[in-house]
């Protein structure tokens, strides 16, 4: 709270010297991880922008010894760095007054996540980014997927690597535009061993652990899959007949011992179909379940989770209802559902679950599961 108030504080400030009320526009240049252009492809538009006559600086550049990289940064502006010293030893920051000082149009600010030198006015780059969009100033910056605070754990599984310096998924959120900077593995792999990521004494060490090419895979799937569903959720908030994008499979339990075939079922139309997973239960809140039945649906949960997928537990009489509601909510195309236990008369009568949903949800698949023993 106090770093927010801090920032708030600083942007007033900045908006008052400048009278500026309009906030600037930020551009997120996103990849699956260093070496993949991100700093290259910001610089060639900065100098693409500038030549067609915007005011463009450089308010922070990484280029990690990398001769294209520097080279892209000719005929641009670079507001020099604040220099600071900590325990002795002298650092040198990003100077955000300095750049809202100079009041460009446009500030090119690499390494989003990075944390700031302790006694920084901020700790994070991110924030400082945030005072120069309050300043009114565009900006357009770099960042690497698995600096995102909600895939932390997934990157760790992926690649063993503990990321340390992270960004709230707010910001990609907030952005108003988000470029993927995409390589395939094999030319990153290449990259490397020429030498155009890191120095020839760790090309070898990368190569045998973040650079391995079952790595590289999984983490450029991710931030793919991380900007399609932004860009989906970005379609949704634009149009009231929204068509999905994505294949979402919900598979409706129950607590009749075939529920498990039914998940399983719905496990493998989901991955055919490259599809999130969702499982709902459905739970009469006037009935309690039997301690079989408990650990039943604990089980459905379990294999849910190991899917993976979203378990979704609804206490509600209206089943159909209850159904379509979590449909509309997540967005769902495809319904897993048993085959009715009910008589045939019993059907005739009162119609079964599958017969409703057909009529309330025609716009969406339904997967009527034949019942084994």
């Amino acid at each position: 709270m106090e770093n927010l108030g801090v920032i708030k504080s600083q942007t007033e400030s900045a908006n008052n010297y400048l009278g500026i009320s309009r906030r600037g526009k930020h551009k997120i240049f996103i990849g699956m991880c260093p070496g993949v252009g991100k700093t290259y492809r910001m610089l060639e538009e900065g100098r693409r922008l500038k030549q067609e006559g915007l005011d463009v600086v450089i308010g922070l550049l990484e280029t990690h010894g990398r001769q294209e990289t520097q080279e892209r940064a000719t005929g641009l502006e670079l507001i020099p760095r604040k220099v600071l010293s900590w325990q002795g030893k002298t650092f040198t920051e990003m100077d955000v007054e300095a750049i809202i000082e100079r009041n460009p149009q446009l500030a090119l600010i690499d390494e989003l996540a990075h944390t700031n030198v302790p006694g920084s006015e901020r700790e994070k780059r991110y924030q400082d980014v945030e005072v120069i969009l309050q300043a009114g100033i565009d900006v357009y910056s770099t960042v690497n997927i698995q600096h995102l605070e909600s895939l932390n754990d997934v990157v760790f599984k992926i690649s063993g690597v503990v990321v340390r310096e992270r960004v709230p998924d707010r910001l990609l959120d907030e952005a108003d535009e988000v470029v993927v900077v995409d390589v395939t593995p094999e030319t990153l792999q290449q990259r490397l061993k020429e030498g155009k990521i890191y120095a020839p004494e760790k090309i070898d060490q990368a190569l045998q652990n973040f650079f391995q090419r079952q790595t590289l895979t999984l983490l450029r799937e991710l931030s793919l899959r991380e900007i399609a569903d932004s860009v989906e959720e970005d379609v949704r908030e634009m149009q009231q007949d929204y068509c999905n994008i994505q294949e979402r499979v919900l598979v409706c339990i129950s607590t009749y011992p075939n529920s498990v075939q039914l998940l399983r079922r719905g496990g493998r139309i989901a991955h055919y179909m490259n599809a999130r997973l969702y499982v709902l239960f459905v739970a009469d809140p006037n009935r309690f379940l039997s301690k079989s039945e408990s650990l039943y649906i604990e089980t459905c949960e379990r294999l849910c989770q190991e899917l993976p997928g979203e378990f979704i537990r609804i206490e509600s009489v209206d089943i159909v209802g209850t159904i379509a509601q979590v449909v509309q909510e997540k967005h769902i195309t495809q319904i897993v559902i048993g085959e009715s236990r009910r008589s045939r008369w019993q059907t005739l009568l009162r119609g079964s679950v599958s017969q409703k949903l057909m009529g309330k949800l025609a716009t969406v698949d339904l997967h009527i599961i034949a019942n084994t023993p």
